[in-house]
């Protein structure tokens, strides 16, 4: 089926470079990944993208569907609107406040554990199983609220909190399962013009899109209540060094270009959110799911974690940076499991890309560069970047830590991303800001739950899917997959080491 759209999909990358093909069609079968055994790492052909910057910015239909969730944050605005915010906002992401944040991220795990024991203790057979991606999401949910607003959700100790209910499986809910009707709606708002998509996201919007609109207004209820309370605690000088407190200190500075307007300030924390929980939960899902595959892996973690003399929040960043094998494992998860599996954008301009390996055409001809004309789509493949062979090895559609303990790992000539040469974070001007937040709380997260306990599978492994939902990747079953995300595992306490 032609679609008559100018669309190049780039599923490969190497040294800052990418492949290439035309997107034809998506059906509904092709909007979820396959298997987790797939090997994605040897499609697409090389480019490489040049030093400057390429003139890109967001296909304007997945702008504004996610805008009309989270309202003008930093992940829907372009241009000197996103320099601003990034800039306003970078103080509250920096390496020394996020350091600040592992205790608290030790307390939603620890939460997390404590709940589960009292679950096992209550077993005859002292195991129990739990759905894994409805737990984390709450405690991710719950070390968000803490870290960057200074506020408790609940979302734990409450199974009806509003909040985690309107969040639960969202972004399945709005992507997952495409209809063909949803697919063309998607395809026809990248089409016509912002104000037209934004009317009716509004007025009229999809059944799926309503969904959305539900949950960004009752976050933005709670984002008018912190901006409230955050800015009587700075007029009576008792400002806190969360993200939100930080932003509203801004916010009251004389200079115009440090300040965000009230719209832009909950779109800020609307942003924060939705992608600072649900993607360390679908991470989190997937590590588990790799370490049921491999027990030997939570052997080894778990000698580690035990071998510092320490538990829960008496870890710092310090330890973590000493302790190798943990920091192997959270990389790997990284790589073979980037929640954002590809990225969009759209040439605002005329480019022309040099390749980094010339492609022979199905004509004869070579080419050495590729002309981007005004328009054009390209999307970027994560996934198949974090499992090029040419950067990562010979078995990097293999999930095995110990490749980053090896001396050899193959790397760019130009580094990519902003830790350890993955792509998962993105880069450059768009780069993840949250991603230290993120590293800090997956290790967080790693120690103290399988230091713990001892996780098996509770149904088959061929059973799980990576579902695609826009672009983020959903833990699901092939057997049940409308009831969305899910990964049903069986746990018990870890034998202590002397057993």
């Amino acid at each position: 089926m032609e679609t008559g759209l100018n669309c190049w999909t780039l599923p490969l990358l190497r040294p800052i470079s990418a492949g290439f093909r035309i997107r034809q069609r998506r059906t509904r079968e092709s909007a979820a990944w396959r298997r987790p055994s797939d090997d994605f790492g040897s499609q697409g052909h090389a480019i490489h993208l040049s030093n400057g910057e390429l003139q890109l910015q967001q296909a304007s239909g997945r702008r504004l569907i996610t805008r009309a969730l989270v309202g003008p944050g930093l992940s829907t605005v372009e241009g000197a609107d996103h320099r601003r915010a990034r800039k306003i906002m970078m103080p509250g992401f920096g390496a020394p406040e996020a350091r600040t944040y592992l205790p608290i991220f030790f307390g939603a795990a620890g939460k997390v554990t404590r709940k589960w024991q009292d679950l096992i203790a209550a077993d005859a057979s002292q195991t129990t199983v739990v759905s894994l991606p409805w737990w984390v999401a709450r405690a991710t949910l719950d070390a968000i609220g803490e870290a960057a607003f200074d506020y408790e959700f609940g979302a734990l100790d409450d199974s009806q909190n509003a909040l985690a209910e309107k969040y639960n499986n969202l972004m399945f809910n709005m992507h997952g399962l495409p209809t063909k009707s949803s697919i063309l709606s998607v395809g026809i708002m990248e089409q016509i013009p912002m104000a037209v998509v934004g009317f009716i996201l509004k007025y009229l919007p999809p059944r799926r899109m309503a969904l959305a609109r539900g949950a960004g207004e009752l976050s933005t209820e709670v984002s008018k209540t912190l901006v409230e309370q955050k800015t009587a605690e700075l007029l009576a000088d008792k400002g806190r060094r969360d993200v939100m407190s930080l932003l509203v200190k801004a916010n009251h500075s004389e200079n115009p270009k440090t300040r965000l307007e009230e719209k832009e300030l909950i779109a800020q924390m609307n942003t924060i959110i939705l992608a600072g929980h649900e993607t360390t939960a679908n991470t989190l899902s997937f590590a588990t799911y790799e370490l049921c595959k491999q027990p030997e892996i939570q052997r080894r973690i778990r000698t580690e974690v035990r071998s510092m003399g320490k538990t829960g929040a008496d870890f710092t960043a310090a330890d973590f940076d000493n302790m190798p094998y943990l920091t192997a494992v959270v990389k790997e998860v990284l790589r073979f499991h980037p929640i954002v599996y590809n990225t969009g954008r759209v040439a605002i301009g005329d480019e022309v890309l040099p390749l980094l390996d010339p492609i022979t055409t199905d004509t004869g001809e070579v080419l050495t560069e590729l002309p981007i004309p005004k328009g054009t789509k390209i999307i970027t493949s994560i996934a198949a970047y974090n499992r090029h062979k040419t950067i990562f090895g010979d078995d990097a559609h293999v999930f095995n830590p110990d490749r980053w303990l090896r001396n050899d790992l193959p790397k760019n000539s130009v580094p990519l991303g902003v830790y350890g040469n993955l792509f998962t974070f993105i880069g450059g001007a768009r780069a993840c800001l949250g991603w230290r937040f993120a590293v800090l709380e997956l290790q967080a997260f790693v120690v103290e739950l399988f230091s713990k306990f001892e996780f098996k599978f509770a149904g088959t492994v061929d059973d799980l899917r990576r579902e695609a939902c826009n672009n983020l990747m959903v833990p699901t079953l092939e057997s049940t997959r409308a009831k969305g995300s899910q990964l049903p595992v069986r746990i018990r306490m870890a034998p202590s080491d002397k057993a």
